[in-house]
């Protein structure tokens, strides 16, 4: 039987709580969940405005990472692996979009301004995430 849906705040706070009692251990989502009593989506849906609002409620950044699982961390060096992953996953979706879609669209329609607007806007885009990944991997490797 499907449970109620909770606001997002009230599956924030038990997921809040839950990786807060875990620290400075993280919670993979089975235990996550076990933890909370949510549902694998209401415990998503905390974990999805905890990111959205960690910061004007003060909270060290929430994380995920394969060994660990969710967990709030007080390690920049945390943050910056996160973040990393995370601007590289973004970069492929983009970079597949544009091999997949964008780029055969162009071919078939090459004087479809939407289209060439798409391209460019997204080309600008890839090439800002790499820029940015680049840098981040430059500073850690100084660090």
């Amino acid at each position: 039987m499907a449970r109620p849906a909770l606001p997002p705040n009230v599956s924030g706070q038990r997921v809040r709580v839950a990786l807060l009692e875990a620290r400075p251990a993280g919670l993979h989502m089975p235990h996550l969940t076990m933890a909370t009593e949510l549902s694998r989506s209401q415990a998503r849906r905390g974990i999805a405005y905890l990111r959205d609002t960690a910061a004007e409620l003060g909270l060290t950044p929430l994380i995920w990472d394969r060994m660990n699982g969710y967990r709030f961390s007080s390690d920049p060096e945390d943050w910056v692996a996160y973040e990393l992953r995370a601007f590289r996953k973004e970069m492929t979706a983009i970079r597949r979009i544009v091999t997949g879609c964008v780029i055969p669209h162009s071919l078939l329609r090459p004087d479809d301004e939407d289209v060439k607007l798409m391209l460019g806007q997204l080309t600008g885009v890839e090439s800002g995430f790499e820029y940015l990944i680049r840098q981040l991997e430059r500073t850690r490797k100084t660090a």
